[in-house]
C-alpha cells in the first residue's frame, strides 16, 4: 500500500514532504475570509503557511507530517521565503 506522499510526489515536481517535523510556534490570525495559520518548524527559518475555514487545535509542541510548496512571498518589497503547506497531518501529541 502506498502513501499519500508516495503518489503525489512524482506527479508533482517541487511538492516537497517532510516526516517527523518538531513545531516551535503555531500563530492563527483570521484574515477576512478564512484563518491564516502559521508554523514555524525546528530545523527550519522560513513560515509554513495554510488556510482553513475555522479555528483548529495549537499544535506548538508537537510532531507533524508536512506537504508543502516553496514560494516566495512579497511583504514592503521584501522578498521572504514561506512555504505553502498543502497537507497537514500531527502525528505526535505531546
Amino acid at each position: 500500500m502506498t502513501t499519500l506522499a508516495e503518489t503525489r510526489l512524482p506527479q508533482h515536481a517541487p511538492l516537497i514532504h517532510g516526516e517527523l517535523m518538531h513545531v516551535t510556534s503555531h500563530v492563527q490570525r483570521f484574515n477576512g475570509e478564512c484563518m491564516v495559520n502559521t508554523l514555524m518548524i525546528d530545523g527550519y527559518d522560513s513560515p509554513f503557511k495554510y488556510g482553513r475555514k475555522n479555528r483548529c487545535r495549537n499544535l506548538k509542541g508537537k510532531q507533524v507530517d508536512l506537504s508543502y510548496y516553496p514560494s516566495i512571498e512579497v511583504i514592503a518589497d521584501f522578498e521572504i521565503n514561506v512555504m505553502k503547506v498543502v497537507h497537514v497531518k500531527v502525528i505526535a501529541i505531546e
